[in-house]
């Protein structure tokens, strides 16, 4: 059977096939160091789960409403009002199962045959496939390494054309670490405005930072009346597999967008949904631990790679991956990473999965146990010795 070009343009998750390579190995024997998945280790808070097995003792297993149950569409407005400093209506969030529906939903409603996506590079690998999926075209804006991966606004002014519909974010960013600041969003929202362009903001890792609170696109006049920012429940509260996300929307977008999803899910999971209640409404205390072990992970992490000759890492200042430049190994990047699994038991990502500017680097989650990571560095610098001493094949 001839499958869509769509289907077969879209291409499989590398992180996923990282990890099923380890396990292959870890089946024949192997012990591997995870670092390859950006899904924290720590299990979901107990009141958490508690509130789910209540809510299915209730009863609470059938459709809802596809936009979602109003209790957490309520919750949801009053963590952002605590949180930002803004007013939401209920009525203009959507809850979504996972984030990738809103991805979809988003470059949908923006992007007809060949209309322009702006994402930035290096960037989750989801948004310009996405892009392309909708019909769309994926233009990159480097993030570049000499600039700390920063945002650098006349590159993105540069990437404008009159087909440009749609301008992707993520930060706190995946795969860098990197943030934005309050300016940088004032800047975008300017270019937003002035070519009524519609964004859609990713900022799932929105509670995962090492100083400041990062700011958000819902903050910026101009910038939240064209915006769809997406966020969830799987990295602040460990539910990767509840699979469980939300939009935000300008008003005038909610029925298209709740359109989209009754025909597409239908509606997310009810007794999932009166969980993440208790997790938004109950303690905040699992949060601020969870976070304080990544920054121990995340310092030792850092100051162990760059403790290698011929690797260099600045320290993330948000989510939790270390993306290290290793392009003096003189090796590259896919290859290490693929040596890195085979020869060292440590499994990461090659850079280049995450576009051109990722090429040099490597991601490496810090979502495992301190003594994982200890032990990942002394193989990663045992490898690294070993390669610099044999003939390179």
């Amino acid at each position: 059977m001839e499958l869509s070009p769509r289907v077969n343009g879209l291409p499989s998750e590398p992180a996923i096939r990282t990890f099923l390579r380890a396990r292959e190995l870890e089946a024949s024997g192997r012990n591997v160091v995870h670092l390859e998945i950006g899904e924290p280790d720590l299990p979901t808070p107990a009141h958490i789960c508690e509130a789910a097995k209540i809510s299915l003792d209730r009863g609470l297993t059938h459709y809802c409403d596809s936009q979602g149950v109003l209790e957490l569409r309520e919750a949801i407005a009053e963590k952002v009002a605590s949180m930002r400093g803004v007013s939401v209506d209920p009525g203009t969030i959507v809850i979504t199962p996972g984030l990738r529906p809103i991805l979809f939903y988003g470059a949908l409603l923006a992007l007809g045959e060949g209309d322009e996506g702006i994402y930035f590079d290096p960037a989750f690998a989801a948004f310009p496939s996405v892009i392309n999926f909708a019909g769309g075209r994926a233009v990159p804006v480097p993030l570049r390494a000499e600039n700390g991966f920063r945002l650098d606004v006349n590159e993105l002014r540069a990437a404008i054309t009159p087909r440009t519909r749609l301008l992707t974010l993520n930060w706190p960013h995946n795969p860098t670490g990197a943030v934005l600041r309050s300016e940088d969003y004032s800047a975008i929202a300017d270019i937003v405005e002035e070519h009524d362009l519609l964004v859609v903001s990713d900022e799932t890792y929105e509670e995962i930072y090492y100083g400041d609170m990062p700011p958000s696109a819902i903050q910026f006049p101009g910038l939240r009346e064209r915006t769809i920012v997406m966020s969830g429940f799987s990295k602040t509260y460990c539910m990767t597999g509840w699979r469980l996300g939300y939009a935000i929307l300008p008003p005038a977008l909610v029925d298209p967008f709740v359109r989209l999803t009754a025909n597409s899910v239908t509606c997310t999971a009810t007794f999932v949904q009166h969980a993440a209640v208790a997790a938004i409404r109950g303690s905040q205390d699992c949060v601020a631990s969870m976070v304080e072990e990544f920054r121990r992970r995340r310092d030792l992490l850092v100051s162990g790679l760059n403790a290698i000759p011929g690797m260099e890492c600045h320290s993330p200042e948000g989510a939790f991956y270390a993306f290290p430049r290793v392009s003096r190994l003189g090796i590259d990047d896919m290859e290490l990473a693929d040596r890195l699994l085979d020869e060292a038991g440590v499994a990461t990502l090659g850079g280049s999965v995450f576009g051109e500017q990722g090429r040099g680097h490597l991601r490496l989650a810090y979502t495992t146990s301190y003594e994982a990571i200890e032990q990942a560095l002394v193989r990663i610098g045992a490898f690294v010795r070993n390669l610099k001493t044999a003939p390179l094949g």
